[in-house]
């Protein structure tokens, strides 16, 4: 048999079984407690009897008890949304461990999965799948370039010099698939077009960020078919914002200087590079990167840290002078900010061709 053994003063509540039995049950708050008394020596196991105190001892208000699980969890991240506001969702994706979550009040996407973020494999398996190589034919030449998938079911943006012209187009997707397309329409002043997929469905579309918050030190990638080399991916960073790249409008001329795969000719700071660009002209402003650009990457993704699409790689300089054919990548290669390419898709769908 075991004994129990009391401290002077200790004593038991017999009403406390019931409390439990009956908790459900409603309670008038104006109700006095039940006088406290201290058990019997037979109760506690013999001696003599103890009579009863003849002053209630008080009892302390009971403590409601914290929610605990879901419902707790909930209420703790509405009081953290309510504190921080725009970091809400980057709060709920560590809580739920989603990879991919849009910032409150932001187009930037973490497209990268969170094991992964900030690393260029991260960025390049993530974007991949949704970068393509372009061969386009016409009757002056071919050329080869790359574009971005931006829809589901085919639509891609590409450079218009890398299409423009061309009597038809091929795409290969980074799984091999080849596909042909079609042009839809073209904006030459911008250097931009959009070609579409015949018969294709459940592609990997891109994320397109927002180039209004990149910023001259920000990490890139730019992935691309350089030589035809289909998904190429090289790193850098922003070096430059808002450089005035000229570019040809010219059709037939875009074609000649494709033909021996070399860069696209374009001007910059009065000077020719790349080749002559003719005297139909136009002019954009650029982001400069030195992520390595070369002859191929043309229409291709600039991309930032989170896999966001920020540019369309167009331009690239070459230290080989007015040769095309030698062009190569020396860490000065522009890109049309993706905020121009948003800006411009309506245009672009809707069949313009200029």
């Amino acid at each position: 048999m075991t004994e129990s053994f009391r401290r002077s003063g200790d004593y038991e509540n017999p009403y406390q079984g019931a409390q439990q039995q009956h908790a459900s049950s409603p309670v008038n708050p104006e109700w006095p407690p039940p006088p406290a008394y201290r058990p019997s020596a037979e109760q506690a196991g013999g001696g003599a009897p103890t009579a009863l105190l003849t002053e209630p001892v008080a009892q302390q208000p009971r403590s409601r008890r914290r929610p605990r699980g879901p419902v707790a969890l909930l209420a703790a991240v509405a009081i953290v949304a309510a504190a921080i506001g725009g970091g809400t969702a980057y709060g709920i994706q560590e809580l739920t461990g989603s990879d991919t979550v849009a910032a409150a009040g932001s187009t930037s996407t973490n497209v990268v999965p969170s094991s992964q973020k900030g690393t260029v494999s991260g960025v390049a398996k993530a974007v991949s799948p949704s970068i393509v190589e372009i061969n386009a034919a016409s009757n002056t030449g071919s050329s080869t370039g790359s574009g971005v998938i931006i829809t589901s079911d085919g639509e891609i943006v590409t450079n218009n010099h890398v299409v423009a012209g061309a009597s038809s187009v091929k795409v290969k997707t980074s799984d091999g698939k080849e596909y042909t397309a079609e042009v839809v329409g073209t904006d030459s002043s911008k250097d931009l077009a959009l070609i579409k997929l015949q018969n294709a469905s459940g592609l990997q579309a891109a994320t397109l960020g927002d180039s209004s918050g990149v910023q001259v030190g920000d990490q890139v990638v730019a992935i691309g078919s350089p030589e035809g080399l289909t998904g190429t991916v090289t790193s850098g960073i922003v070096s430059a914002l808002a450089r005035d790249v000229t570019v040809s409008t010219d059709e037939g001329r875009q074609q000649q200087q494709q033909q021996g795969g070399g860069g696209w000719p374009f001007e910059f700071g009065g000077q020719e590079f790349n080749g002559d660009t003719g005297s139909s002209t136009t002019t954009y402003k650029a982001i400069q990167t030195d992520a390595s650009l070369n002859p191929g990457n043309s229409g291709g993704a600039l991309i930032d840290m989170n896999g966001n699409i920020i540019g369309i790689n167009s331009a690239m300089y070459s230290a080989a002078g007015s040769s095309a054919s030698n062009a190569g990548s020396v860490g000065l290669g522009f890109a049309i900010p993706i905020n121009t390419v948003k800006s411009d898709l309506a245009k672009l769908r809707s069949g313009s061709q200029s």
